[in-house]
């Protein structure tokens, strides 16, 4: 193999690990597939060193190493776009693939979303789902409904200027708890407390912490501390927000 078909081997790679890290794949997965692409490609193993926020990549053929680094930029958890890529590693592993349909397949990738008003809606249904199962009233539920539902367009509204992640959360909890506190203010509900609890779930960083746990089982346990640490400074923040909502409804739970 000569040098520049292992450099573009190593560029095709590299770039597939990190947008299996920037979409929130789990650091076991972003080895493995690295290394079944690579072999698949055609050199002879690859080396895969990850970091919080950057990786390092080796690839080895006939003795010659090539290595890169990338920066890892997180833009939220896709799991199409992580699907999308170990769709690739199998064609790649099946001879489908080359190095150049790999480079035009990685070319075409793009994140796909919902609409917002369809994410909207269906938080508002499954914070008021919960609701009801923490044993809300009905009254309750439609509170719920609506807080989350605009606490959810505030969220999108700001993620859409591209505030920091933190301050998001902050404001999302302070806006959705405020309108939760109508039940409290003037006693719509004989339950309360159920939209308070329930409305703010949305905000719960569930996948960052199971990613950071699994990460820290299997070994990796700086990525994964960084990634505990990250959800951690999110719930942080959505303690913030609901807290200074409670302070100024005068309302203590």
């Amino acid at each position: 193999m000569y040098a520049d078909t292992q450099n573009d081997i190593t560029r095709q790679v590299v770039r597939v690990a990190q947008l299996l890290l920037a979409y929130g794949a789990e650091s076991d997965l972003v080895e493995e597939i690295s290394q079944r692409l690579g072999q698949a490609l055609g050199v002879a193993s690859v080396e895969l060193s990850i970091s919080s926020n950057s990786l390092v990549l080796t690839s080895l053929v006939h003795g010659r190493c090539i290595t890169t680094t990338r920066r890892i930029r997180e833009h939220g958890i896709n799991m199409t776009i992580v699907c999308e890529l170990q769709r690739i590693c199998l064609l790649a592993e099946k001879g489908l693939y080359g190095p150049n349909e790999v480079r035009k397949r990685l070319a075409r990738i793009e994140p796909k979303t919902y609409p917002p008003y369809l994410v909207v809606l269906m938080i508002g249904l499954s914070c008021a789902s919960f609701c009801h199962l923490f044993g809300g009233d009905i009254a309750a539920s439609v509170i719920t409904f609506f807080a989350s539902a605009v606490g959810m367009s505030v969220r999108l509204t700001i993620a859409k200027r591209h505030f920091n992640l933190l301050v998001n959360f902050a404001v999302t909890a302070f806006v959705t708890s405020m309108i939760a506190q109508l039940g409290y203010m003037f006693s719509l509900s004989d339950t309360p407390q159920s939209a308070m609890a329930a409305s703010v779930l949305m905000l719960v960083p569930g996948f960052p912490m199971i990613n950071a746990i699994s990460d820290m089982v299997k070994g990796h346990m700086n990525v994964g501390i960084s990634r505990w640490g990250h959800a951690t400074l999110l719930t942080v923040s959505s303690v913030i927000g609901i807290t200074i909502a409670m302070q100024l409804g005068g309302i203590f739970l």
